[in-house]
């Protein structure tokens, strides 16, 4: 799988994502909620990453081979339209960051 692509309307989270190196993160929509992205070593225990409350659209990096997904709390109204893909230009367990 090289992407998740979800729309929320409820407080659930998406699939989650094996990545390592750069991957995309795009949070659309018109929504009142937050959405926390989070990573996990094992696909099982959740470690929250960043906290968003507005549209965003970012690449991310992990050294790391890691699993990311998105939860949303505290929905209030609308859709959120997740997405974490990998980004193909840097899909390689050959990145490093100093």
């Amino acid at each position: 799988m090289v992407a998740v692509t979800e729309t929320l309307s409820s407080n659930a989270s998406t699939a989650s994502l094996q990545v390592v190196g750069h991957f995309n993160l795009s949070i659309s929509g018109t929504w009142d909620a937050t959405v926390t992205v989070q990573r996990s070593w094992n696909n099982s225990d959740w470690f929250d990453a960043d906290t968003f409350t507005s549209n965003y659209e970012g690449v991310g990096m992990d050294a790391e081979e890691v699993y990311y997904r998105a939860t949303v709390s505290g929905y209030s109204s609308g859709n959120v339209v997740i997405r974490i893909s990998k980004n193909r230009d840097f899909n390689s367990k050959s990145v490093f960051v100093q």
